[in-house]
């Protein structure tokens, strides 16, 4: 007997969204030199006209950000710093709900991980770092840490808000001031943050919010009033921002892309394991960094794990991301979505063994059905490239030794996953994977006192945590 849920959907009417919306500069909002539209994924309506930012205004947040450095922010005791985090991070658990809501209108992702994942987290990492803030001479890195200065930051769309919390809230508390540019395509719920911090009456020129694309970005790290540079982002654009940071006496911290390795070895209980595989790769439509996106299952227990997993994909509902019911949302933009259907169908063409999971999806808006490949080897494109999708690459294996060596055949080393019931094996395998974060019998785990981050080309440097502190420290 199948059960069928009904609708249940989340108010929009809880957000109030403006028709148009500015540069948040220096504690206010002003016009800027264009504009743009930010659009709602899963029906195509435009929610907003965005105003962007030119070098004119790209020079004034930073000198804005500078002299409240000089003046204010970098002078203020630590303990007097963490009272406005806690004061913003109390805020952003009174309007979680309105967060959600617009960060599922913006981006595409279900509400309930806007609702149940990323807002918790946001307040977290602001309380978080708010209790470091009068700490810092005792996190490490010398007796007296002293904060950079000006950090541009510039994040991705696929955890608009969380990836905003990362990069501002250890910065601030170590004393810097920002200038934040979300991604083009979701710049909402930065903006809502802008005002929350008027809200909690953050002194003027603390925090600045850039809109634009890449050119603002590129206007951005390469001001010469920068200090420290934070990216989160494509890899392209990463080793990019390296180029043109490289010379100067800015900072910088890269967080790349990933091609991260679930191994699933044969002791494994199947079920457990199958639930962390969809939550891996299916978790915000795949638009995951350390998307769990290769499958390493031991051959003894391929075709079992396989079944039940595609068993489990096709309970999964797909449809209005305002729906609490909904597991899989929209892809964020069209865009994205021409890329996912491109890397899919080149999987097909060289040889994969391709099955969706049966499901309607709707008429207007970006949408892709989950979707595993069979039959995959290391030398296809969809096991080697980020398709950041909820697409699935399957790879077995037959000994531990070849497990590792096919995971550690990337190019990247952001994240990876061991299912396993032998805490020995566990540690054995974590210990040769090259990779930033290694789960245990879980996946896509976060926590404000956990340091994340990765090797090679998935980027350096640390986010989160008491490591997170040193990205933003002289020490």
């Amino acid at each position: 007997m199948a059960f069928e849920y009904a609708p249940a959907p989340e108010s929009r009417s809880i957000v109030d969204i403006r028709s148009s919306y500015g540069l948040f500069i220096n504690g206010a909002f002003v016009d800027g030199s264009g504009s743009l539209k930010s659009v709602n994924p899963a029906t195509e309506e435009t929610l907003a006209d965005v105003a962007t930012a030119g070098s004119g205004e790209i020079d004034a947040a930073v000198a804005a950000a500078r002299t409240a450095y000089e003046k204010v922010w970098g002078k203020m005791p630590g303990r007097d710093r963490a009272k406005y985090l806690f004061r913003i991070a109390r805020i952003i658990q009174e309007r979680a709900r309105e967060l959600a809501v617009l960060e599922s209108l913006d981006n595409g992702k279900p509400i309930r991980e806007s609702r149940d994942v990323d807002v918790p987290l946001v307040a977290a990492h602001f309380f978080y770092y708010a209790g470091w803030a009068d700490k810092l001479p005792y996190a490490g890195f010398g007796p007296q840490p002293r904060p950079l200065g000006v950090a541009a930051q510039v994040i991705p769309w696929n955890f608009p808000l969380l990836m905003l919390a990362w990069k501002i809230a250890p910065a601030l508390a170590c004393g810097n001031t920002v200038v934040l540019k979300p991604a083009e395509t979701t710049p909402l719920s930065a903006l809502l943050f802008a005002e929350i911090c008027q809200q909690a009456d953050l002194p003027p020129g603390v925090v600045n919010i850039v809109n634009g694309a890449g050119d603002t970005g590129k206007l951005l790290v390469e001001h010469s009033g920068v200090d420290k540079v934070a990216f989160t982002g494509s890899t392209d654009v990463g080793r990019a921002i390296a180029r043109a940071v490289a010379g100067t006496k800015k900072s910088l911290t890269l967080e790349l892309g990933g091609k991260a390795a679930n191994i699933v070895f044969d002791d494994a209980p199947i079920d457990q394991a199958v639930e962390g595989i969809v939550n891996g790769i299916f978790f915000n439509q795949g638009h995951v960094c350390c998307a769990g996106s290769r499958l390493l299952v031991q051959e003894s227990i391929a075709e079992e794990l396989l079944a039940t997993l595609k068993r489990r994909m096709t309970l999964l509902r797909v449809g209005d991301p305002l729906d609490k019911n909904t597991d899989i949302g929209a892809i964020n933009s069209s865009a994205q979505l021409d890329k996912i259907r491109e890397l899919s169908e080149i999987g097909a063409e060289e040889g994969a063994e391709r099955w969706s999971a049966p499901c309607v999806l709707p008429d207007r808006g970006f949408w892709f059905a989950p979707t595993i490949f069979t039959g995959v080897t290391q030398a296809h494109r969809i096991a080697r490239e980020e398709i950041f999708g909820p697409v699935l690459s399957v790879l077995t294996f037959r000994t531990p030794d070849e497990a590792i060596e096919k995971a550690n055949n990337t190019p990247y080393g952001l994240s990876a996953g061991i299912w396993t019931e032998k805490g020995s094996r566990i540690l054995a395998v974590a210990d040769r994977l090259r990779a930033g974060v290694v789960w245990a019998n879980t996946f896509n785990k976060f926590d404000p006192a956990s340091p994340f981050g990765g090797y090679k080309e998935s980027g350096y440097g640390r986010e989160g945590g008491r490591h997170g502190l040193e990205a933003y420290l002289v020490h």
